[in-house]
């Protein structure tokens, strides 16, 4: 009875092992056709449409507890609000008029160039659905997807900096990874010398580094961090962050710089999804070679360019007496 129990115990281990083995070798191939191929798109698309409506869910009690907040809030807080609303926009306002001199005479520099960078002039306007938030992935979620022309590598910004950039489009929603990011690497210039580097994420809201400046690099606290537009995802100009401490070790041939994002990283909700404009092609200089030539009297074709522009080799030949001339009034400057 006892090496019956044995032997049939042993055989449902060794039943259970070969399941296991079959199954993580099932989910492997499975991993290896989805990154090489894309096969399993499609079926992430149908089963984001069919969990949107427990993501909704799942918001719904967050969003009806804030309604609930504001439609009881008391009169004397409304007050209060509408106080602070109307001291910042007389503040905005006054700023606003500096900014459209500003505007107006950037618009002048510019239209001195003959090509500029493409920058963003569509955006979609996105609701955050919610926050994975960790040492290791910091990623969101926003409300539109596919069906309002998302796609994969758009920049996000929210309305004081760059937030992030999509990096999976369902149909109806999309996620984000946010630029604090360990895995997120964006293209930046500082904005006082035009310096150009790359900031990575950190894991902490509120914290981005730049490894790979020199210690000689001309980089002091305070200064603005704007993108640089290489690489076409995000639009120039935007900013990024503020340097916030400069280390300088002369052991290290690399300084220790620490920037803040000027993005709400843990506080917005609201966001914009930008569209990039390509850069615009420079024109084409007219070769007159491409042109047929012209033809001559009678219908007889001219002839070449080269032919007709080339003098005849003995009047192209300067005479002796002109050379030996310019010989002699040159050699004084060689000499000195």
């Amino acid at each position: 009875m006892v090496a019956f129990r044995s032997s049939d115990s042993s055989a449902r281990t060794s039943g259970l092992l070969l399941r296991t083995v079959l199954y993580a070798l099932l989910a492997l191939a499975l991993i290896i056709v989805d990154k090489r191929y894309d096969h399993l798109g499609r079926i992430r698309r149908a089963l984001s449409l069919a969990a949107y409506p427990v993501e909704v869910a799942v918001a719904s009690p967050f969003q009806g507890w804030a309604w609930l907040r504001d439609s009881v809030t008391t009169r004397e807080a409304l007050r209060a609000q509408n106080a602070r609303l109307e001291t910042a926009l007389r503040d905005a306002q006054f700023r606003l008029q500096r900014f459209d001199a500003l505007e107006a005479e950037n618009r002048r520099l510019r239209g001195l160039r003959d090509a500029t960078v493409g920058a963003g002039r569509r955006f979609l306007v996105a609701d955050l659905m919610n926050v994975d938030l960790d040492a290791f992935r910091e990623r969101a979620l926003l409300d539109k997807g596919a069906r309002d022309g998302v796609h994969v590598g758009q920049a996000v910004l929210d309305a004081t900096g760059v937030f992030g950039q999509i990096t999976r489009v369902g149909e109806l929603t999309s996620e984000i990874i946010l630029i604090t990011d360990p895995a997120h690497a964006i293209p930046v210039q500082i904005n006082r010398n035009g310096l150009r580097t790359i900031a990575l994420g950190t894991g902490d809201p509120g914290r981005l580094k730049l490894p790979y400046l020199p210690t000689s690099a001309d980089v002091i606290a305070g200064d603005l961090l704007v993108t640089s537009g290489l690489g076409g995802s995000f639009p120039p100009g935007y900013p990024v962050g503020v340097v916030t401490e400069v280390r300088r070790d002369p052991a290290q041939s690399l300084a220790d710089v620490e920037v803040r994002p000027t993005a709400a990283i843990d506080r917005s909700r609201e966001l914009l999804i930008v569209w990039v404009d390509p850069p615009v092609p420079a024109k084409p200089q007219a070769n007159a070679a491409a042109h047929p030539p012209a033809p001559g009297p009678a219908g007889s074709a001219a002839p070449p360019a080269s032919a007709a522009s080339s003098p005849p080799a003995s009047a192209a030949a300067p005479p002796p007496a002109s050379a030996a001339k310019a010989a002699s009034a040159a050699a004084p400057d060689d000499v000195e």
